[in-house]
């Protein structure tokens, strides 16, 4: 990626402070996602950080989903959604984790990969690293293989990358860092 796309990435991610919740500095990328030039930029360097030979692209709600479905076109891979509850019909798994400002859970359907496929997690922040790390539990359990992590930015002052660590989570990248 080039410096140049580099800076448009980070001037098109606004601060929102006190969302949602007082003391909490939101990183929100919808001026990136308004702008084409930011979009492809961002949605190229994310490729570029992808290992070969993916079969899937996992996303996470909601703006995971944004940016992993592109990516998954160019890698000509498919796109699995790993939603909230109440969001996916049929047989599912579930998993909770702690986000930086409460709990949630992600759930992905039993029969959304198959066993062995080769995943790239793609998301749009690596915060604490729970969200990750739901996620690749999810993905463990439908028996695939986590190859790579790519995020559009990690928040470096917070933990996100000691969590996936101890979660042996090392093939992990970001585009910038924050």
């Amino acid at each position: 990626m080039s410096d140049a796309d580099r800076r448009l990435i980070l001037d098109l991610i606004e601060d929102i402070p006190d969302f949602p919740k007082p003391g909490v500095v939101f990183k929100d990328i919808t001026p990136l996602l308004a702008s084409p030039k930011g979009l492809r930029a961002a949605i190229s360097a994310l490729v570029e950080l992808a290992p070969e030979s993916i079969d899937v692209v996992v996303g996470m709600e909601a703006r995971g989903f944004i940016l992993a479905a592109p990516v998954a076109l160019e890698l000509g891979a498919g796109f699995v959604p790993v939603r909230k509850p109440g969001k996916l019909p049929g047989d599912l798994y579930s998993e909770q984790f702690a986000l930086e400002y409460g709990h949630e859970t992600l759930t992905v359907k039993t029969d959304a990969i198959l066993p062995g496929a080769r995943v790239l997690v793609v998301d749009d922040v690596l915060a604490t690293g729970g969200t990750v790390g739901a996620t690749a539990a999810l993905v463990s359990r439908l028996g695939a293989e986590l190859v790579h992590v790519a995020v559009l930015m990690e928040l470096g002052f917070l933990p996100g990358r000691e969590k996936l660590a101890e979660l042996g989570i090392d093939q992990y990248s970001a585009v910038v860092t924050v």
